[in-house]
């Protein structure tokens, strides 16, 4: 089971708390992981990437184990931690200001 941290905005649009689990096929990456929220929780989809790029919407990041994933391949296998479940992956919305 993978354990998904949502921001706020989400999980209200989800209508979720602030993390879920979600069953995620091997390997477990940054693209698996958010096809399988979206296909759990149609309400997302559109929110965290661009329907028809799949990019990452700008203003959110992805976090596994303390570092941010949000820049590097979508298909870049992430930890064990975030697979086996022992750390949670991050969704956190980015603050832009100036």
């Amino acid at each position: 089971m993978i354990r998904v941290v949502l921001p706020y905005h989400l999980r209200n649009l989800a209508g979720v708390g602030k993390e879920v689990s979600l069953e995620v096929e091997p390997p477990v990456t940054a693209r698996s992981i958010v096809d399988s929220l979206e296909a759990a929780y149609p309400a997302l989809r559109g929110t965290i990437r661009d329907q028809t790029s799949l990019e990452r919407r700008p203003l959110l990041r992805y976090f596994a184990c303390g570092e941010d994933v949000s820049h590097r391949p979508d298909d870049e296998v992430l930890p064990a931690a975030i697979a086996d479940g022992r750390e949670a992956f991050l969704i956190i919305g980015a603050i832009a200001g100036g």
